[in-house]
Parts: C-alpha cells; sequence; structure tokens
C-alpha cells in the first residue's frame, strides 16, 4: 500500500480560463447575432428604440432573444451613442482683473442679515474697491432687487465721479448681478462687467473677505437684529471704522481711506522715519537688516496669472 501511493504522480494543474472567455453553452450562435441585429437594422425600425422593436418583433410572433441581448449587441457593435447634437456649454473663463489705483475695479456683493423671527433677513449690499479695500458704497434692504441695486451703483459711481471707460465692476452670477437693469445701466457709462465662475466661490474674495470682517468683529449681534433699523445702525457705524480705522493686511496695513484717498504715502514715510530711529537707538535688535514698514502694492488682482502671482 505504501509503494502504490508513494508513487502515484501528482494531478496536472490546468490552467484557469477567466469566465469571460469560455464557451457558453446557452450563448447565441453567430447565425442567430445576426438575425437580431438585421432586425434591429430594417428600414421600418430606423427610427424606434430597441425595446419597442423588440416588442413589436413579440408581438408578431417572432422572439429572437430577450430585451437585454438586443441591447447587449447594440452597445458591442457601438451603436447606442445618441444620435442627435448634443449642446456643448463652453469651459467658464476664469476672470482676471488688475487695479493699479483705486476706482479701477470694484467688487460688490450681496450678503444676508438675520432678522427678528426665523427665516427672516435684511440684504446688505456692499460695493468696494479691490485696490484700497474702501467700501465706496453700502445699503441695507428688506429684498434682494436688481433695481435697489442699480440705484445703488448709480449713486456709487456719481459720488466717486467715475468717468467713461475708467471702471470694471465684478459681481457674482446672482440674479441681481446679471440682471438686464444693471447691465443697461453699466454700458451707458462704458463700465464693464465681470462674473465670477459658476459655483466658483474665490472669484470674488474681496467681497468675502469684507463679509467676515463684519460678521466676525465684536458688536455684531451673536442672535438677530431686531429690526431693519437696528441693522443700518450696526452698519452706520461699522463702516466707517472699516474704511478710517482698520488697517487692512492687504494694503500695507493702511486704512482704506488713507490708500483710497492717496495719503498712505507721507504715513508711509512717517512709518520709515520712526523706524529708523528705533534702529539707531537699538542696532543690536535689528542685526539682519533695518526695519521698513510693510510696502504698499503697485497692484491689486482677482485671480493673477500664473507668472503675475509667481513674482509676487
Amino acid at each position: 500500500w505504501y509503494r502504490r501511493h508513494r508513487a502515484s504522480p501528482a494531478p496536472l494543474q490546468r490552467p484557469a480560463v477567466p469566465q469571460r472567455d469560455r464557451m457558453q453553452p446557452r450563448a447565441l450562435t453567430p447565425a442567430e447575432r445576426a438575425a437580431i441585429l438585421g432586425a434591429l437594422h430594417a428600414e421600418r425600425f430606423a427610427d424606434t428604440a430597441p425595446a419597442e422593436v423588440w416588442a413589436t418583433l413579440l408581438d408578431e410572433g417572432t422572439c429572437l432573444g430577450s430585451l437585454s441581448t438586443f441591447c447587449r449587441l447594440l452597445r458591442q457593435a457601438g451603436e447606442t451613442r445618441e444620435r442627435r447634437s448634443q449642446a456643448v456649454h463652453p469651459a467658464a473663463v476664469k476672470p482676471e482683473l488688475m487695479a493699479t489705483g483705486p476706482n479701477q475695479v470694484w467688487s460688490w456683493d450681496i450678503t444676508k442679515l438675520h432678522g427678528p423671527a426665523k427665516w427672516t433677513y435684511y440684504y446688505l449690499y456692499v460695493i468696494l474697491d479691490i485696490y484700497s479695500r474702501y467700501a465706496v458704497g453700502w445699503m441695507v434692504a428688506t429684498r434682494e432687487s436688481a433695481t435697489l441695486a442699480e440705484k445703488l451703483i448709480a449713486a456709487t459711481a456719481a459720488r466717486q465721479h467715475i468717468s467713461h471707460g475708467q471702471l470694471t465692476i465684478h459681481a457674482d452670477r446672482g440674479s441681481s448681478m446679471t440682471s438686464r437693469p444693471v447691465a443697461f445701466l453699466l454700458a451707458d457709462p462704458g463700465v464693464i462687467q465681470s462674473h465670477s465662475r459658476p459655483h466658483v466661490s474665490n472669484d470674488n474674495p474681496y467681497s468675502e473677505a469684507q463679509f467676515k470682517t463684519l460678521k466676525y468683529r465684536p458688536g455684531f449681534p451673536v442672535g438677530r437684529f431686531s429690526s431693519i433699523e437696528a441693522s443700518r445702525e450696526h452698519c452706520q457705524a461699522f463702516f466707517p471704522w472699516y474704511n478710517t480705522q482698520h488697517r487692512h493686511s492687504g494694503p500695507g496695513l493702511h486704512t482704506a481711506a488713507d490708500v483710497h484717498h492717496g495719503t498712505a504715502g507721507p504715513i508711509q514715510a512717517a512709518r520709515a522715519r520712526v523706524l529708523t530711529t528705533a534702529c539707531h537707538q537699538h542696532p543690536e535688535r535689528f542685526a539682519s537688516k533695518p526695519p521698513a514698514p510693510p510696502a504698499l502694492p503697485a497692484t491689486s488682482w482677482i485671480n493673477p496669472p500664473e507668472k503675475e502671482a509667481a513674482t509676487q
């Protein structure tokens, strides 16, 4: 027994064949496949869906295969694509806006302020100069309206003495921003309109940053505004502070009013003199290099080009 079983050879291992490569006993023959494709290619079925072809043949007493077989053969033959031309929307162009001084590029947006009751809001409209960060115009209203936006933009442009072809206004794609009244208003003085790309939140960074400063500043109500008068009273105190007292990191830690009205240069020189005096008094504290105040930016960008971003 030992010799007989010890000498028995090991069984041969056949290579495994993938399921899709095995011969299926229930597979259609080439003639049956050709019959199904021939029926689908018939002239009377030229404008008929595969399911209707299958049902029509079944009503005529002919069963060439299952409905899934009809669809699978069409798919394998590459005949299941859409026959009509589909609408292709061009890719949204990334806005690239540059300002080298005040009143060249404005950014405007609308944010909601919670009212006294649930689901009640007041709408704060703010127009911001992206170079100086100066809030050139704002308004609190009970609704979001293209007509109100048109009036605010017109009044702000007149107050800032905007000349023809001087200004570009950037906004997102809200209904008020893309409305016809606003477009017609901006067309007369030659104002260029710019809009954010759909579903891209960082195409309007200056307005978003301003709204965050508003809502994170002490004094902004944790809950709700009791009335629209209370919201306006809060904004009447906030925007003078924002324009004349708040030092913005972008424009060299100057106030928006100083940059907007051109008085930041003398302040920058005075800061440099103070730092130079401090350096002379304590040179050991400035071993690496003499101190200097943060520089005023030469340009402000919305989506700078890659080369410009690398340079800055």
